[in-house]
């Protein structure tokens, strides 16, 4: 199971429900501004048209893991019938209905799944991938990923994107997935804390662990998010490490499986 030990109060998830909106709206306005979604993205084989149907596809399983928890069992036995080539299928199935159709199946499913997550009771628990999770992890999970593939639609039309403080949501995942990454390059996970400074889209500083940690990451927000979610190589960022296992979190750095 998954845990990434995010702090759950009320006042976490009110602040991180409308930067979750506001990611979607945004993404939004740049994909209906443009009529062509069969450009490529970063993502090999995938146009603009299969990020948004990931996007929608995903929203569709929060939705059915939220109402109807038994039903999410058929999801996750396609999830491993499929295996890697899951999301591949997945997106391109959501990318072959009509432009029109599939932006306005991803409108209606986002705006559902705010309004389920606001309404849940804080500990109110339901399946996912692999995990038990609660409305105040789903909600920064959805803002990261939205962003994510947003980063790739911004890229596939050579547009620039100005960072904004909803990265926060973003770069704490980034932090508290160390473990995870760890776990999924298969090596032990260091018992020595990290120490993480970043510095957010206004110049301010996001820091994470203890002052006098001897494993330490540093560079900006962006680079630190562009990098945990993969849209960038550890080269093209301007993050640096102090400590052999902070240089070694930056190479295999992740905040999904």
């Amino acid at each position: 199971m998954l845990n990434y030990g995010l702090d759950l109060s009320r006042i976490e998830l009110d602040r991180a429900l409308p930067d979750l909106v506001a990611e979607g709206d945004e993404l939004d306005a740049l994909v209906s501004a443009h009529a062509d979604w069969s450009k490529p993205t970063p993502a090999e084989g995938w146009t603009i048209a299969h990020q948004i149907a990931h996007l929608a596809s995903a929203d569709a399983n929060v939705l059915i893991a939220i109402r109807t928890p038994e039903a999410f069992d058929a999801v996750l036995k396609r999830a491993e019938a499929e295996g890697s080539q899951y999301a591949d299928l997945d997106a391109a199935e959501g990318a072959a209905r009509p432009r029109s159709e599939l932006l306005e199946q991803w409108r209606a499913g986002r705006a559902e799944v705010a309004a389920e997550l606001r309404d849940l009771p804080l500990e109110h628990g339901f399946p996912w991938y692999g995990s038990q999770l609660t409305a105040a992890l789903m909600v920064p999970l959805r803002l990261m990923e939205t962003w994510a593939h947003g980063q790739d639609v911004f890229d596939a039309l050579g547009v620039s994107r100005r960072p904004t403080s909803r990265l926060q949501h973003v770069a704490s995942l980034g932090v508290v997935g160390r473990e995870l990454s760890f776990y999924a390059a298969q090596l032990p996970v260091p018992a020595e804390p990290f120490r993480v400074e970043l510095t957010g889209p206004e110049g301010q500083t996001w820091a994470w662990g203890p002052e006098d940690a001897g494993q330490r990451v540093r560079g900006t927000a962006l680079d630190f998010c562009l990098r945990v979610t993969h849209r960038r190589s550890r080269a093209q960022t301007g993050l640096t490490a102090v400590g052999e296992d902070a240089q070694k979190w930056l190479d295999i750095a992740r905040v999904f499986l």
